[in-house]
């Protein structure tokens, strides 16, 4: 009787989210197999994969990316530079991926009332929470299936089928375990920010831990699951008992899950929600005060996260211009860029990365008003003498703040571990600078948000889909071998990459201006819509 209903239910929630299932797996599975297709030609001759090795080898790399193999292992099958360069993040995708549908699928659905109007019919205590995992248990199926059998059928030499549907299981299973992880916060908190921020602290930490253990300890990596998974050693050991050890955990967690629920009441958490004050501040009472308040838990635990990555990687930073001054092979095999040391170099490539995980808190912000208009509490603004204008613009104010303090503790954390750890540390004004040249970017993406949530509030999740093509064009544009249109359509694509460039003040001029012309456009369709409610 406990699953009474189970069936029904899981129909109705593929249906409600069957068009972010798509978008997310055709994503997931064309970028890898694309990236797949791409390694032959990148790493023709020994010459490459051994440079590609040693690049390796050092400690932000590993930090970055993990543990690598060993180099016959990479002369032997270009699949092992594939699995080494690619299988991390995308890992993390999956288990956003995964993080967000149970999510919604459960303390959301939850808080909004839904699951209440669905437990008042014929249906078991645990039917919904057991759809929507069965939900969740099929999208990861699908997902280390057609990888798994799309990788194989590429052809490419080292790409054999075991290994290939190992790489896919990986996918899989990580994505089940950071499902089932989601939903026992589902049961802790009492509300659906609370289960994502949560589940999310859990992925950023689990990364930390793993990087910090593969540069001084590894048995430490080895309490991240993603310290694990890396391990697998797809494409040339093929280790599925790391797979089984992931799948167990997954399981146990799951039922764990379905154990809290079964014993806690509909609405309310393990870990209730602590009080208010019976009175608030006068700041609290202005509007900004407010949108502010709703969005400290999200932002304070995104600067934590921001900050605690920036130390991991400038505590490595140290080690990696010796490395490379160190190695005879790969100072003939690397073109310098004149002037500027490798550490300079290895910072844009992680200045573009940070600042585009900077963005999603940003973001979040202001889709935040998106989400109070689909619960109805917008009407509680505007029942009073507010404007829409102030109540988006106070929205759009506090995510260009985030994006400002986000940057600032990426670069602060960066400066302030290398002072101590590198002989010619970065100075304070290049490292700032660096992180800095990327703000009017990441504004073109608010407005971006700012703009669907103004003109199109049902397709704001299009945003996303940007940021991550944003991502793919940074990471993988050179191995994708885009076409130039292709890659400009990033704003990201256009930032000068400091210090390896010079500043470019025009470009930045005029992403300002786009950003504020987007921006504009927003505001002007938010307050001729309806409102919903």
């Amino acid at each position: 009787m406990l699953f009474k209903g189970t069936h029904s239910l899981t129909k109705f929630i593929f249906r409600q989210r069957r068009f972010k299932i798509i978008i997310w797996l055709l994503g997931l599975i064309l970028v890898t197999l694309a990236a797949a297709s791409a390694y032959p030609e990148m790493y023709k001759g020994d010459e490459t994969r051994q440079a590609y090795a040693l690049t390796m080898e050092n400690p932000a790399m590993i930090a970055m990316l993990g543990v690598g193999y060993d180099l016959e292992d990479y002369l032997s099958s270009v699949g092992t530079l594939f699995a080494h360069e690619m299988l991390l993040f995308t890992i993390i995708a999956v288990a956003i991926m995964n993080i967000l549908l149970v999510g919604r699928s459960t303390r959301a659905d939850e808080e909004d009332g839904r699951i209440e109007m669905i437990r008042a019919l014929s249906v078991g205590r645990l039917a919904y929470t057991s759809a929507s995992m069965i939900v969740v248990v099929i999208t990861n199926l699908l997902l280390a299936l057609l990888t798994g059998l799309g990788l194989g059928l590429l052809g490419i030499e080292g790409f054999d089928f075991e290994s290939s549907l190992l790489y896919g299981s990986i996918l899989g299973v990580s994505g089940l375990l950071f499902g089932s992880i989601t939903a026992v916060f589902a049961q802790l908190t009492e509300t659906s920010r609370g289960t994502t921020m949560s589940s999310f602290a859990i992925l950023i930490g689990a990364y930390l831990i793993r990087a910090i253990g593969d540069v001084s300890n590894e048995m430490l990596s080895y309490v991240s699951p993603l310290g694990w998974l890396s391990r697998t050693g797809v494409f040339a050991d093929n280790n599925w008992g790391l797979f089984l050890l992931t799948l167990i955990v997954a399981i146990v967690i799951l039922l764990l899950s379905f154990y809290l629920n079964a014993i806690r009441d509909l609405g309310v958490g393990f870990i209730a929600a602590r009080k208010g004050k019976r009175h608030a501040n006068p700041f609290l009472q202005t509007t900004f005060g407010l949108t502010l308040r709703l969005g400290r838990t999200n932002i304070v635990t995104w600067a934590i996260g921001m900050f605690a990555m920036s130390l991991s990687f400038g505590a490595v930073l140290g080690d990696l211009e010796a490395y490379f001054i160190e190695i005879e092979f790969m100072q003939a095999f690397i073109e310098e860029e004149s002037g500027y040391t490798m550490t300079e170099q290895f910072i844009t490539l992680l200045m573009a990365i940070m600042s585009l995980i900077s963005v999603i808190p940003a973001v979040m912000t202001v889709l935040k008003l998106k989400g109070e208009e689909n619960k109805f509490r917008t009407e509680n603004y505007y029942s009073r003498a507010v404007s829409r204008t102030n109540v988006l613009g106070n929205h759009y104010f506090l995510a260009i703040l985030v994006c400002v303090l986000m940057q600032s503790l990426v670069a602060l954390g960066l400066w302030s571990v290398g002072q101590s750890m590198m002989d010619d540390a970065l100075s304070f004004g290049t490292t700032f600078a660096s992180a800095f040249v990327y703000l009017p970017a990441m504004w073109v993406v608010i407005s971006l948000a700012t703009l669907l949530v103004g003109s199109l509030p049902k397709l704001t999740s299009f945003v996303w889909l940007y940021v991550v093509y944003c991502f793919i064009v940074v990471y993988l544009s050179g191995i994708l071998d885009f076409p130039e249109w292709l890659n400009n359509l990033s704003v990201f694509e256009h930032v000068p990459q400091i210090p390896a460039e010079d500043m470019n003040f025009m470009v930045m001029i005029v992403l300002g201006i786009v950003a504020i012309v987007v921006t504009v456009i927003g505001f002007m369709a938010y307050n001729r819509r309806d409102i919903a409610g």
